[in-house]
């Protein structure tokens, strides 16, 4: 027997408007009533009519995601906190993995008003071109605010507080001989400045396409054979430096105790490595959180005409991959 959305109204004690407002997304509704509706809703086991839904608002209530790739742990986690974001505004989500190729990503785009309300797009989004109407385009991860002529709403971490946190942190634990791995040269080099180290006394290590566990395996033994006065290694994300991390204990290397490592993206496997992982937590919940509102605000009507960019704190989560140091 179908679950109306009458008896949904009355399990939550709400009005049927106020149900409808819950799933269709719209603001202002007291937050005990929007997870009283949405308890009424998983109790009930109702599924609201689209088709009607579709006909009154002209929306299919469905939101793409478009993401490289899901093997990246980070990735695949981030599109998670995408999902769960898109149910609590009552839309499905489509993941749409686009393994880099521009004719995959520009299919997803094209599908907007048709499969799609919205697209959310992890990392750039240099071919849109019509974002801002009613067919909403959001870039998470995109890598820099938006230009005046930027036609996406975007939402980034603060990158340049992320490169902040952990010159901080070298400076206070005594690192003063840093090498990069893949990290963001030109932002970690102006911060480690900002902290009395040379940048142009930084060692670089170029990862290639894939910066993964076995590229930052590859350049830890690299780093060290080169420049083996190093103290700490920067790495561009956790898998690389997870990977570092299994090369230096592989080579009998101490760490913290001779090196330290600091990675990026606060990965589950690194609070379980030995030692555990210091690393720069992006929030990829407020990333999340933060997206989902500004494709909500544009499907509603109530976004301006110009382009938002949103940047989202940062966090430095210390752990023993760089608390303790060689006493000699």
């Amino acid at each position: 027997m179908r679950v109306t959305m009458r008896e949904v109204a009355d399990r939550a004690g709400v009005s049927i408007k106020t149900v409808s407002r819950v799933v269709n997304g719209e603001p202002h509704i007291r937050p005990e009533k929007v997870r009283r509706v949405h308890a009424a809703i998983d109790e009930l086991g109702w599924v609201p009519n689209r088709t009607a839904r579709t006909l009154r608002t002209g929306l299919v209530g469905m939101v793409g995601i478009a993401v490289t790739e899901l093997r990246r742990p980070y990735l695949a986690g981030l599109v998670e906190a995408l999902v769960t974001e898109a149910d609590r505004y009552g839309m499905l989500a489509a993941v749409e993995p686009t393994h880099g190729d521009p004719a995959r990503l520009a299919a997803v785009l094209a599908a907007r008003g048709k499969a799609f309300d919205g697209v959310v797009v992890i990392g750039p989004a240099a071919l849109v071109t019509d974002g801002l109407d009613d067919r909403p385009v959001v870039a998470v991860q995109g890598g820099a605010a938006p230009m005046p002529h930027s036609a996406v709403d975007s939402v980034d971490e603060d990158v340049a507080e992320a490169a902040a946190l952990v010159a901080r942190h070298l400076a206070v634990m005594g690192r003063s001989r840093p090498a990069l791995l893949g990290a963001d040269q030109a932002r970690m080099c102006a911060a480690l400045a900002g902290s009395g180290i040379d940048p142009a006394a930084v060692p670089y290590v170029d990862l290639g396409e894939v910066a993964d566990r076995r590229a930052g395996a590859r350049a830890a033994v690299q780093v060290l054979e080169r420049h083996p006065d190093v103290d700490a290694l920067l790495c561009v994300n956790d898998e690389v430096a997870l990977g570092a991390l299994a090369a230096l204990v592989k080579h009998g290397v101490n760490v913290p105790g001779r090196v330290a490592a600091i990675g990026y993206g606060n990965l589950e496997d690194g609070r379980f490595s030995t030692p555990s992982l210091t690393t720069i937590d992006p929030g990829p919940a407020r990333l999340a959180r933060s997206a989902l509102e500004l494709l909500a605000d544009r499907l509603a009507g109530r976004a301006p005409r110009q382009p938002r960019a949103i940047v989202s704190p940062v966090e430095l989560v210390r752990r023993e991959s760089t608390l303790g140091r060689d006493p000699r």
